[in-house]
Protein backbone atom coordinates (compact mmCIF):
# COMPACT_ATOMS: atom_id res chain seq x y z
CA UNK A 1 0.00 0.00 0.00
CA UNK A 2 1.32 3.18 -0.91
CA UNK A 3 -1.89 5.47 -0.25
CA UNK A 4 -0.25 7.32 2.99
CA UNK A 5 0.91 11.10 1.91
CA UNK A 6 2.27 13.08 5.05
CA UNK A 7 1.28 16.22 3.19
CA UNK A 8 -2.21 16.31 4.98
CA UNK A 9 -0.25 16.03 8.28
CA UNK A 10 2.81 18.01 7.59
CA UNK A 11 3.86 20.54 10.38
CA UNK A 12 1.44 18.59 13.11
CA UNK A 13 2.37 18.45 16.67
CA UNK A 14 4.54 14.94 15.86
CA UNK A 15 6.31 17.14 13.27
CA UNK A 16 6.72 19.49 16.21
CA UNK A 17 8.59 17.19 18.48
CA UNK A 18 10.47 14.74 15.28
CA UNK A 19 11.62 17.55 13.83
CA UNK A 20 12.72 19.67 17.00
CA UNK A 21 14.61 16.69 18.23
CA UNK A 22 16.11 15.94 14.82
CA UNK A 23 17.28 19.54 15.09
CA UNK A 24 19.13 19.07 18.42
CA UNK A 25 20.63 15.90 17.05
CA UNK A 26 22.32 17.20 14.24
CA UNK A 27 23.31 20.76 15.53
CA UNK A 28 25.27 18.16 18.06
CA UNK A 29 26.77 16.44 15.28
CA UNK A 30 28.24 19.12 13.70
CA UNK A 31 30.02 20.50 16.77
CA UNK A 32 32.64 17.99 16.03
CA UNK A 33 35.37 18.56 13.16
CA UNK A 34 34.54 15.12 11.35
CA UNK A 35 32.26 14.62 8.56
CA UNK A 36 29.22 12.27 8.91
CA UNK A 37 26.15 10.87 7.15
CA UNK A 38 22.14 11.67 7.29
CA UNK A 39 19.98 8.92 6.36
CA UNK A 40 16.52 9.03 6.23
CA UNK A 41 14.22 5.76 5.43
CA UNK A 42 10.62 7.18 4.49
CA UNK A 43 11.57 11.39 3.58
CA UNK A 44 8.78 11.89 1.97
CA UNK A 45 8.23 14.84 -0.67
CA UNK A 46 11.75 17.21 1.45
CA UNK A 47 8.55 20.47 1.49
CA UNK A 48 4.97 20.55 2.05
CA UNK A 49 2.79 23.95 1.18
CA UNK A 50 0.72 25.36 3.79
CA UNK A 51 -1.64 27.28 1.89
CA UNK A 52 -2.60 25.00 -0.94
CA UNK A 53 -3.03 21.46 -1.59
CA UNK A 54 -3.87 18.56 0.97
CA UNK A 55 -2.29 20.59 4.03
CA UNK A 56 -5.62 22.67 4.16
CA UNK A 57 -7.37 20.16 3.87
CA UNK A 58 -7.00 18.92 7.54
CA UNK A 59 -4.89 22.23 8.64
CA UNK A 60 -3.12 20.03 11.20
CA UNK A 61 -0.28 22.70 11.19
CA UNK A 62 -2.75 25.42 12.84
CA UNK A 63 -2.16 22.57 16.73
CA UNK A 64 1.50 22.59 15.92
CA UNK A 65 3.86 25.00 14.00
CA UNK A 66 1.38 27.85 14.28
CA UNK A 67 1.13 27.91 17.73
CA UNK A 68 4.92 28.22 18.14
CA UNK A 69 5.37 30.56 14.99
CA UNK A 70 5.00 33.79 17.13
CA UNK A 71 4.84 32.96 20.47
CA UNK A 72 7.64 35.13 22.21
CA UNK A 73 10.12 33.68 24.85
CA UNK A 74 10.66 30.41 23.70
CA UNK A 75 13.36 28.60 24.88
CA UNK A 76 16.46 28.46 22.56
CA UNK A 77 16.15 25.41 21.09
CA UNK A 78 12.92 25.92 20.28
CA UNK A 79 13.51 28.91 18.71
CA UNK A 80 16.73 27.14 16.46
CA UNK A 81 13.88 24.78 15.35
CA UNK A 82 11.19 27.71 14.67
CA UNK A 83 14.42 29.67 12.94
CA UNK A 84 14.97 26.33 10.43
CA UNK A 85 11.14 26.83 9.36
CA UNK A 86 11.18 30.37 8.87
CA UNK A 87 14.26 30.02 6.60
CA UNK A 88 11.72 28.30 4.26
CA UNK A 89 9.29 30.76 4.57
CA UNK A 90 9.39 34.27 3.24
CA UNK A 91 9.73 36.91 6.10
CA UNK A 92 6.78 36.40 8.41
CA UNK A 93 4.72 34.38 6.43
CA UNK A 94 3.94 30.55 7.03
CA UNK A 95 3.54 29.19 3.63
CA UNK A 96 5.19 25.64 3.44
CA UNK A 97 6.69 23.26 5.97
CA UNK A 98 9.78 21.00 5.99
CA UNK A 99 10.19 17.46 5.82
CA UNK A 100 12.82 16.04 7.43
CA UNK A 101 15.23 16.15 4.81
CA UNK A 102 14.29 20.00 5.00
CA UNK A 103 15.46 20.60 7.92
CA UNK A 104 18.67 18.57 7.47
CA UNK A 105 19.65 20.12 4.48
CA UNK A 106 20.80 24.04 6.10
CA UNK A 107 22.55 22.36 8.61
CA UNK A 108 24.62 20.11 6.62
CA UNK A 109 28.51 21.21 5.87
CA UNK A 110 30.19 20.76 2.85
CA UNK A 111 32.22 17.99 3.60
CA UNK A 112 28.70 15.70 5.30
CA UNK A 113 26.50 13.80 3.05
CA UNK A 114 22.21 13.21 2.68
CA UNK A 115 21.13 9.66 1.77
CA UNK A 116 17.10 9.90 0.87
CA UNK A 117 14.68 7.20 0.56
CA UNK A 118 11.23 7.39 -0.77
CA UNK A 119 9.44 4.54 -2.40
CA UNK A 120 6.02 6.71 -3.40
CA UNK A 121 6.06 7.99 -6.61
CA UNK A 122 4.99 10.87 -6.62
CA UNK A 123 6.50 12.13 -3.20
CA UNK A 124 9.69 10.26 -5.12
CA UNK A 125 9.42 13.25 -7.87
CA UNK A 126 8.71 15.87 -5.94
CA UNK A 127 11.94 14.97 -3.57
CA UNK A 128 14.00 15.16 -6.38
CA UNK A 129 12.71 18.54 -7.87
CA UNK A 130 13.35 20.09 -4.39
CA UNK A 131 16.80 18.00 -3.59
CA UNK A 132 18.75 16.21 -6.78
CA UNK A 133 20.47 19.37 -7.64
CA UNK A 134 23.07 18.96 -4.80
CA UNK A 135 25.66 17.04 -5.31
CA UNK A 136 25.92 15.82 -1.68
CA UNK A 137 22.61 14.31 -1.64
CA UNK A 138 21.79 11.12 -2.87
CA UNK A 139 18.10 10.05 -3.94
CA UNK A 140 16.44 6.80 -4.15
CA UNK A 141 13.26 5.35 -4.99
CA UNK A 142 13.11 2.13 -2.94
CA UNK A 143 12.06 0.52 0.73
CA UNK A 144 13.73 2.21 2.99
CA UNK A 145 13.98 -0.48 5.11
CA UNK A 146 15.88 -2.75 2.22
CA UNK A 147 18.15 0.84 1.52
CA UNK A 148 19.71 1.35 4.62
CA UNK A 149 21.08 -2.29 4.83
CA UNK A 150 23.03 -0.93 1.78
CA UNK A 151 24.39 2.13 3.36
CA UNK A 152 25.77 1.21 6.45
CA UNK A 153 28.04 1.31 7.61
CA UNK A 154 28.65 4.73 5.63
CA UNK A 155 31.96 5.65 5.11
CA UNK A 156 33.39 8.32 7.85
CA UNK A 157 31.78 6.07 10.66
CA UNK A 158 29.36 8.63 11.79
CA UNK A 159 25.59 9.19 10.72
CA UNK A 160 22.22 10.25 12.44
CA UNK A 161 19.87 7.90 10.94
CA UNK A 162 15.88 9.24 10.64
CA UNK A 163 13.20 6.06 11.19
CA UNK A 164 9.79 7.04 10.40
CA UNK A 165 7.81 5.09 8.54
CA UNK A 166 3.98 5.61 7.63
CA UNK A 167 2.66 2.60 9.70
CA UNK A 168 0.71 1.86 7.01
CA UNK A 169 0.65 -2.01 7.88
CA UNK A 170 0.91 -3.22 11.27
CA UNK A 171 4.00 -5.09 9.75
CA UNK A 172 6.14 -1.84 10.06
CA UNK A 173 5.81 -1.97 13.60
CA UNK A 174 8.08 -4.72 13.72
CA UNK A 175 10.07 -4.03 11.00
CA UNK A 176 11.60 -1.22 12.41
CA UNK A 177 12.61 -3.38 15.44
CA UNK A 178 13.95 -5.81 13.28
CA UNK A 179 15.73 -2.83 11.33
CA UNK A 180 17.37 -1.59 14.33
CA UNK A 181 18.61 -4.81 15.27
CA UNK A 182 20.06 -5.58 11.86
CA UNK A 183 21.61 -1.62 11.69
CA UNK A 184 23.04 -1.92 15.06
CA UNK A 185 24.94 -5.17 13.60
CA UNK A 186 26.33 -3.20 10.85
CA UNK A 187 26.57 0.03 12.85
CA UNK A 188 26.51 -0.67 16.17
CA UNK A 189 27.74 3.28 16.91
CA UNK A 190 25.34 5.31 14.69
CA UNK A 191 22.47 7.23 16.28
CA UNK A 192 19.29 6.32 15.26
CA UNK A 193 15.88 8.20 15.76
CA UNK A 194 12.84 6.17 15.56
CA UNK A 195 9.04 8.05 15.67
CA UNK A 196 6.18 6.51 16.06
CA UNK A 197 2.49 7.34 16.79
CA UNK A 198 0.36 6.89 20.07
CA UNK A 199 -2.58 5.06 19.29
CA UNK A 200 -4.93 3.12 21.44
CA UNK A 201 -4.14 -0.14 18.96
CA UNK A 202 -1.80 -2.44 20.95
CA UNK A 203 0.86 -2.09 18.07
CA UNK A 204 2.25 0.98 19.73
CA UNK A 205 2.49 -0.36 22.90
CA UNK A 206 4.02 -3.71 22.00
CA UNK A 207 6.53 -1.79 19.81
CA UNK A 208 7.76 0.13 23.49
CA UNK A 209 7.82 -2.87 25.18
CA UNK A 210 10.28 -4.57 22.29
CA UNK A 211 12.19 -1.67 21.94
CA UNK A 212 13.14 -1.66 25.91
CA UNK A 213 13.74 -5.25 25.20
CA UNK A 214 16.80 -4.61 23.14
CA UNK A 215 18.87 -3.85 26.28
CA UNK A 216 21.03 -0.97 24.71
CA UNK A 217 23.60 0.97 26.08
CA UNK A 218 22.76 4.04 25.47
CA UNK A 219 19.31 5.58 24.71
CA UNK A 220 16.10 7.67 25.26
CA UNK A 221 12.95 7.49 24.62
CA UNK A 222 10.34 10.38 24.76
CA UNK A 223 6.63 11.00 24.43
CA UNK A 224 4.59 13.99 23.73
CA UNK A 225 0.45 13.65 23.97
CA UNK A 226 -1.56 16.59 23.09
CA UNK A 227 -4.91 14.95 24.25
CA UNK A 228 -6.80 12.78 25.85
CA UNK A 229 -7.54 9.57 23.69
CA UNK A 230 -11.09 9.95 22.07
CA UNK A 231 -13.98 8.22 23.44
CA UNK A 232 -14.34 6.19 19.91
CA UNK A 233 -10.62 4.43 20.16
CA UNK A 234 -9.84 6.74 16.79
CA UNK A 235 -7.00 8.96 16.12
CA UNK A 236 -3.42 9.69 17.12
CA UNK A 237 -3.35 11.47 20.36
CA UNK A 238 0.62 11.84 20.76
CA UNK A 239 3.78 10.49 19.03
CA UNK A 240 6.89 9.20 20.55
CA UNK A 241 10.68 8.94 20.01
CA UNK A 242 13.56 6.34 20.72
CA UNK A 243 16.80 7.64 20.06
CA UNK A 244 19.42 5.10 20.26
CA UNK A 245 23.27 6.61 21.05
CA UNK A 246 21.68 10.19 21.87
CA UNK A 247 23.51 13.53 22.37
CA UNK A 248 24.45 13.68 26.15
CA UNK A 249 23.04 17.14 25.74
CA UNK A 250 19.29 15.93 24.51
CA UNK A 251 18.11 14.25 28.04
CA UNK A 252 18.56 17.79 29.52
CA UNK A 253 17.44 19.79 26.74
CA UNK A 254 14.31 18.15 26.59
CA UNK A 255 13.30 18.25 30.32
CA UNK A 256 13.43 22.20 29.34
CA UNK A 257 11.03 22.06 26.45
CA UNK A 258 8.83 19.34 26.77
CA UNK A 259 7.00 21.47 29.41
CA UNK A 260 6.80 24.15 27.18
CA UNK A 261 5.72 22.15 24.64
CA UNK A 262 2.90 20.90 26.55
CA UNK A 263 1.55 24.08 27.44
CA UNK A 264 1.95 25.37 23.67
CA UNK A 265 0.30 21.87 21.75
CA UNK A 266 -1.84 20.66 24.47
CA UNK A 267 -5.64 20.42 23.62
CA UNK A 268 -7.00 19.39 26.80
CA UNK A 269 -6.54 18.55 30.03
CA UNK A 270 -4.72 15.03 28.87
CA UNK A 271 -1.78 16.67 27.24
CA UNK A 272 1.34 15.19 28.76
CA UNK A 273 5.11 14.01 27.95
CA UNK A 274 7.12 11.12 29.33
CA UNK A 275 11.10 11.36 29.07
CA UNK A 276 12.98 8.24 30.04
CA UNK A 277 16.72 7.61 29.25
CA UNK A 278 20.13 5.73 29.55
CA UNK A 279 22.88 7.57 28.51
CA UNK A 280 26.50 6.96 30.31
Amino acid sequence: MLSYRHAFHAGNHADVLKHFVLTQVLKYFIQKDKPFWYIDTHAGAGMYALDEGYATQTAEYRDGIERLWNTPDLPHALLEYVALVRGSNPPGKLQTYPGSPGFARPLLRAEDRMQLFELHPTDYELLLQAFARNRKIRIEQKDGFAGLKAVLPPPPRRAVVLIDPPYEQKQDYARVVDALKDSLQRFATGTYILWYPLLQRPEPKLLQERLQDLNLPSWLHTTLSVQEPSREGYGMFGSGLFVINPPWTLNQTLQDTLPVLVDLLGLDQGANYTLDAHIP
